[in-house]
């Protein structure tokens, strides 16, 4: 089994991805992924309702902690293809709610959507991080315990130990999903293009990421997390936080570069006009001398 996790700060974003098809993807391999997976609810905690009804739901107990600014929780489980006889639908909430358990959030309103096709099931978990007492669910160190949590599981309901998520794929569908993450990244990288041109150090770069819907998590290294919750090093990218920070100098060169460049042409145009304007004025005033001097008649 494969667990992930990851935050955010839109429940509307994250409950039409699970409804409505990935928001990345063109509309014809959107149909294609829908018309192969069958979506369905099987599981609602402390909420009920359609999918505009949930948002609206989550988003009121969200304002309940007002400075939290990513209240989103949202789990997927996969499991591995061997495993799809073992799991009942009681044996997958049961899974859920022992997710719920770990993470702190089970008397939290949360909803689990099943995505299904021929190869294998998957689960999503969307959690409301905050709790009707105003509280907030902890994600320190999230992908550490969701891990620890799928080895877990995996012992006790004698699934499938599986350490990358590729094995669930058939060549095809490793080639599809190759071509998403390269668009992902081309995405990511044209944001850090942009974002480095217009910052002047790395807190600027991380703001723009931010409003861009990026998750940035910056230390030694630096990282960013997408609206579907695909994650990515910057070196992965070819922009480490190192790359960034020389690459915001350059930019810082090249601007001053460009600025001097910008200044000496202005100097130039404005000493031409002057020069212009002083040969203008001689000419003006040698014409006054000539016709203010007397002819002398012989």
């Amino acid at each position: 089994m494969i667990g992930k996790v990851g935050t955010g700060k839109s429940f509307r974003g994250v409950l039409h991805y699970l409804f409505e098809g990935r928001r990345q993807e063109s509309k014809e391999l959107q149909m294609q992924e829908l018309e192969k997976k069958l979506v369905e609810v099987i599981a609602y905690n402390q909420c009920f309702g359609t999918r505009l009804e949930l948002v609206r739901e989550m988003i009121e107990v969200s304002k309940l902690n007002p400075e939290q600014s990513k209240p989103v929780f949202h789990f997927s489980l996969s499991f591995a293809h061997s495993d799809a006889g073992k799991l009942g639908l009681q044996n997958k909430i049961d899974i859920v709610e022992k997710l719920a358990e770990k993470f702190d959030f089970k008397d939290h309103q949360y909803v689990v959507v099943a995505h299904r096709d021929t190869d294998h099931e998957h689960l999503h978990i969307v959690a409301n991080r905050i709790g009707f007492d105003g509280k907030t669910a902890s994600d320190s160190n999230s992908y550490k315990h969701a891990a620890e949590f799928a080895r877990k599981m995996e012992l006790e309901y004698k699934l499938e130990r599986v350490l990358s998520p590729n094995k669930f794929l058939k060549p095809e569908q490793r080639v599809a999903q190759s071509q998403r993450i390269d668009n992902r990244k081309e995405a990511l990288k044209k944001h850090l293009q942009a974002a480095i041109k217009q910052s002047k150090d790395v807190q600027q770069v991380k703001k723009y990421m931010e409003q861009r819907g990026y998750a940035v998590e910056l230390g030694r290294g630096i990282a960013f997390t997408d609206a579907q919750y695909v994650r990515f090093k910057g070196s992965q990218v070819g922009y480490a936080l190192m790359d960034i920070e020389k690459k915001l100098k350059q930019e810082h060169l090249l601007q001053q570069q460009q600025e001097q460049n910008r200044q000496a042409q202005l100097l130039r145009q404005q000493q031409e006009e002057l020069k212009k304007q002083q040969q203008q004025e001689k000419e003006q005033q040698q014409q006054q001398v000539h016709q203010h001097t007397p002819s002398i008649g012989r």
